[in-house]
């Protein structure tokens, strides 16, 4: 089964300030560079990726955030995103919305650490969550 995943901001910066090899986070975008998911993006959520994660307060290197996110456009899929007009409660997270929704028919899973921010949905997942259903733990169905 080919798994696609629309990362939210907050699962790379999770995963870029976790010094533990074993966090879900950096496990899932292990899986991501390994090719085992499949990133799916739009240029919105590259933009928002890139400024983030330069974000001094952080301290990410440019170099290991250039890696990133070569990664992800070299290994991802680009999606341009119909507009969806949902209303979330940080309009900011509308874009991954959009991007999962695009491409739910192919098995894509919007991947977050605030699952409350958006609606309840079988697709709306942790990374724990994922790497579960990758691993053939548990299976969703819908």
């Amino acid at each position: 089964m080919i798994w696609y995943a629309v990362f939210d901001t907050n699962v790379l910066v999770s995963a870029l300030l976790s010094g533990k090899d074993d966090a879900a986070t950096v496990q899932v975008l292990g899986k991501a560079i390994a090719g085992e998911i499949i990133p799916v993006y739009s240029n919105s959520i590259i933009k928002e990726y890139r400024e983030v994660l330069s974000r001094g307060k952080f301290g990410f290197s440019g170099e290991v955030v250039k890696y990133l996110l070569s990664a992800i456009e070299k290994y991802g899929i680009l999606v341009d995103p119909s507009p969806s007009g949902v209303i979330l409660p940080d309009m900011k997270d509308v874009p991954f919305y959009e991007v999962v929704l695009e491409k739910r028919d192919e098995n894509a899973y919007l991947v977050t650490g605030n699952t409350r921010h958006f609606p309840k949905e079988p697709y709306i997942v942790t990374p724990r969550e994922l790497l579960d259903m990758v691993s053939g733990i548990i299976h969703i169905t819908e």
